[in-house]
């Protein structure tokens, strides 16, 4: 016997469903049939698509009422959320390490309905819209990290006008109405903001109910079975038998391993976010330096491998053709291919398209963390300086050791085989340069080295240049400037490292 007040909840549900309309649509969606054998783990990585963008959509609408879409109070506002907001460096965790996920949530759903075939006939319209949803979450993630405005984000976005720019015709004109101007200016961040905040995410909203509809419209294709061939003209008679012999309602039967997966894949995310914390920023852009070696996130690191791996004269002909080729092969692809075998086993070409494709974006993106112009970030805080290059070395050179350490000279350049590659090797630089040279360099920067003369005071300067001076290997003479010291003997390292 129900109470008042479950009457009254009743009775207020009852009156907003008499005027919405929304409890019977809703209730034949959540209970619509599918065939039995979709109840699989397989099929659980749309809805946790899903999931995540909600997670993204109500971390970014936290965020925004903080963050401060212009060129000088940017990176402030970041600083202000991850310093001074009461859990405000998880939000922004918790966000950034969304859209990683989502990227690579999306990427595998995209695989696995190639894999299975589910883009035939009667679905091609869904893969269509499955793949502008791909292209919309990539778009997604590269405006958030153009908002985080550091360095990386500075020059990657001076990169990414680049590139526009070498469109025939209207290249311009695009550079342009993304930048605001010919050049980054306080105008770009407020188009970045609206990209990222209302315009992708509005559109991508929107095709994800689409893609939704269309599910529900003409199913969850069935599991792939050897000889069970797609045709025009059976395949939905067919499907519908399928569904009506072995279907079993979508919610509760099925969807508690969506369920399952996407409570994981958050919790997945959380973790990530608290253990890791949030991605950047590495600090205010500094548009003066300009050698710097910018580094996308990491859905971006293959492109990243890639563009830097084209000699130049590809560069151009490479970015305005592959890309049209290759979305235009995803989404013409259930065009030429809407009938025929579904089961993997029986596509070889598809797997091993696949796994092809698998396998080089995995090694450009390990080549774009580990390459020269990559530097191993942690060198300088996890090993200290091996004791080799330590002994019989005065006050003055031990403290530019510690100077050496400490401005995290290693994240770039690698001493005793251990640090960063993005700098040469420091083991015998006092053989290829002189002191001058040295001081010259580290003041100055060149070459791919920013300038560090505003970071050193002269003291810290001079012992830095002194402990450099000791690296030339046992017995290798230092090296000495042929215009002034013609006939001078230079002198051999009297304290050789072991």
């Amino acid at each position: 016997m129900m109470g008042p007040n479950s009457e009254k909840r009743k009775g207020l549900l009852g009156w907003l469903d008499h005027r919405l309309g929304l409890y019977k649509p809703m209730k034949d969606a959540a209970e619509h049939p599918t065939p039995a054998n979709n109840a699989s783990w397989f099929y659980v990585f749309g809805s946790a698509a899903t999931v995540l963008l909600m997670l993204q959509v109500v971390t970014g609408i936290l965020l925004g009422l903080i963050y401060s879409p212009t060129a000088s109070n940017a990176w402030g506002s970041l600083q202000l959320l991850n310093h001074s907001i009461p859990l405000g460096w998880y939000i922004r965790a918790l966000h950034g390490w969304g859209s990683n996920f989502m990227v690579a949530i999306v990427l595998i759903h995209l695989v696995q309905v190639f894999l299975f075939g589910s883009y035939k006939y009667p679905r091609e319209l869904t893969w269509m819209v499955g793949v502008v949803l791909l292209l919309l979450t990539l778009g997604m993630a590269f405006t958030g990290q153009v908002l985080r405005f550091d360095q990386d984000a500075y020059w990657g976005l001076g990169i990414g006008a680049s590139i526009m720019s070498r469109v025939p015709w209207i290249g311009g004109s695009l550079v342009h109405l993304l930048l605001g101007g010919p050049i980054i200016g306080e105008a770009t961040l407020t188009r970045f903001f609206d990209l990222h905040v209302f315009i992708i995410p509005g559109i991508l909203l929107g095709g994800v109910a689409v893609h939704i509809w269309m599910t529900l419209r003409h199913g969850v294709s069935e599991w792939p079975m050897p000889g069970r061939i797609v045709s025009k003209e059976t395949y939905e008679r067919e499907y519908h038998e399928l569904t009506e012999k072995t279907g079993i309602p979508f919610v509760p039967d099925a969807a508690w391993k969506d369920a399952v997966f996407a409570v994981a894949i958050v919790l997945a995310v959380m973790a990530c976010a608290f253990y890791f914390g949030p991605i950047g920023p590495s600090g205010p852009p500094d548009p003066t330096i300009i050698q710097t070696a910018p580094k996308p996130d990491a859905p971006f690191l293959w492109l990243f491998s890639l563009l830097s791996l084209l000699p130049p004269e590809l560069e151009t002909p490479f970015i305005l053709i592959a890309p049209v080729l290759a979305i235009g092969a995803m989404l013409l692809l259930p065009v030429v291919a809407a009938e025929g075998e579904r089961h993997w086993a029986r596509r070889p070409i598809a797997v091993l398209s696949v796994s092809v494709i698998a396998v080089v974006f995995g090694l450009l993106t390990h080549y774009g963390s580990t390459t020269p112009w990559s530097p191993v970030m942690d060198a300088w805080s996890s090993d200290p300086i091996p004791v080799a290059y330590l002994h019989d070395r005065t006050p003055l050179e031990l403290r530019g050791a510690v100077v050496l350490q400490y401005k995290q000279c290693r994240d770039c350049h690698a001493l005793g085989g251990v640090g960063g590659k993005r700098g040469p090797a420091l083991d015998t630089i006092a053989t290829r340069m002189t002191e001058d040279q040295i001081i010259r360099q580290v003041l100055q920067g060149g070459g791919n080295m920013p300038a560090y003369g505003n970071s050193l005071n002269p003291s810290e300067t001079k012992a830095l240049v002194k402990f450099l001076l000791t690296l030339r290997g046992e017995n290798q003479p230092r090296a000495v400037d042929a215009s002034r010291d013609v006939g001078v003997k230079p002198p051999v390292n009297p304290r050789p490292h072991k």
